[in-house]
């Protein structure tokens, strides 16, 4: 007689990866829950205080808005009037990108220089420190205002101390010729902010590295070229770039300077009616934006400025980090 086998299905065991999956899913999502509550304050402050402005302006640059009526959607207008007709915003913006040419470097320069001597200075050196920064935690305006009376052409000391010394003392702010450039020797001469920050880099690059170079025989020149330089490049670039986009919203200076020189040191409206003086030579492109919606109350076409202006911003920015590449250390060539 044959033998019967009897098959016999064991159970199923339950595999142990499964609930492991699970488990560390779980925490995972527990914590970018923990990560979101902690950002959810700076997400909350970026969509109201940036990201709704941004949208709100790139809408009204659409419209004719004056403030008091409902907006009025007429597409492109703005933009071609921008481009097409208004001659006083190339004007405006020229002279911006003169002040980015001329002022970033030159106040990069100063503050490096500044810096530089800094790092020589043996004994009392926090003293120095503190009093090459004190000029930038003047206020804007007051410094300003100190600034326009001491070049004033007539009773200024800067042109009376040029006298002593035989030089007929040009006209600075009442000038077209000299009102930007004295614009460059204000900003040159609060460059406390930038000279911490490159003192920062210079302290921190390796006192080796120049020993090294003093015992192969390398000039100071050469100290500089190849090692500081090198170093203090992400510092460079940093500076570089903040300088620029701070430069392209120049406002305070400029539209203090124009009201102060042309003797109506008002507010309001009266400020507005002296933006540019003399000549448009100190109408910046965020004064002629200014101007345009609070004084014409042309709040589309002022918006239409400001989306102008953060395109232009968010380009150069672009540009400059691609190119300040080059310069950092360990940087490939884009």
């Amino acid at each position: 007689m044959a033998a019967t086998v009897t098959d016999v299905t064991r159970p199923a065991v339950p595999s142990r990866g499964v609930p492991h999956r699970r488990g560390a899913d779980l925490r995972r999502w527990r914590h970018r829950l923990t990560v979101l509550s902690f950002l959810t304050p700076a997400l909350i402050g970026i969509s109201v205080f940036l990201v709704y402005p941004l949208l709100s302006a790139i809408y009204f640059s659409f419209t004719r808005f004056d403030l008091l009526t409902a907006p009025q959607w007429v597409g492109l207008r703005n933009y071609e009037h921008l481009f097409t007709s208004d001659r006083t915003a190339w004007t405006a913006a020229a002279n911006t990108l003169w002040l980015v040419v001329f002022l970033v470097p030159a106040r990069m320069l100063a503050a490096l220089a500044t810096a530089m001597l800094l790092t020589t200075v043996k004994r009392g050196g926090s003293v120095f420190r503190i009093i090459f920064y004190l000029p930038a935690l003047a206020p804007p305006v007051a410094a300003t205002i100190a600034f326009v009376f001491l070049f004033n052409p007539a009773t200024g000391p800067v042109n009376e101390l040029l006298a002593v010394f035989g030089v007929d003392g040009p006209l600075w702010f009442d000038s077209p010729e000299w009102a930007k450039p004295s614009l460059v020797l204000l900003g040159t001469w609060a460059v406390g902010d930038l000279m911490v920050i490159f003192l920062a880099g210079l302290l921190d690059v390796p006192k080796p590295l120049y020993e090294a170079a003093s015992i192969d025989g390398a000039s100071s020149w050469q100290k500089f070229r190849f090692i500081t330089l090198p170093s203090i490049s992400p510092v460079l670039m940093f500076a570089g770039i903040t300088g620029v986009i701070q430069t392209l919203q120049f406002f305070t200076q400029a539209a203090v300077a124009a009201s102060v020189a042309s003797g109506k040191a008002t507010t309001g409206g009266g400020i507005s009616s002296t933006f540019g003086y003399p000549d448009q030579a100190l109408l910046t492109y965020p004064l002629h934006l200014y101007v345009s919606g609070f004084r014409f109350y042309d709040m589309g076409y002022a918006n239409a400025l400001a989306v102008m202006l953060f395109l232009v911003a968010f380009a150069v920015t672009l540009v400059l980090l691609r190119r300040f590449r080059v310069f950092v250390a360990g940087g490939e060539r884009g």
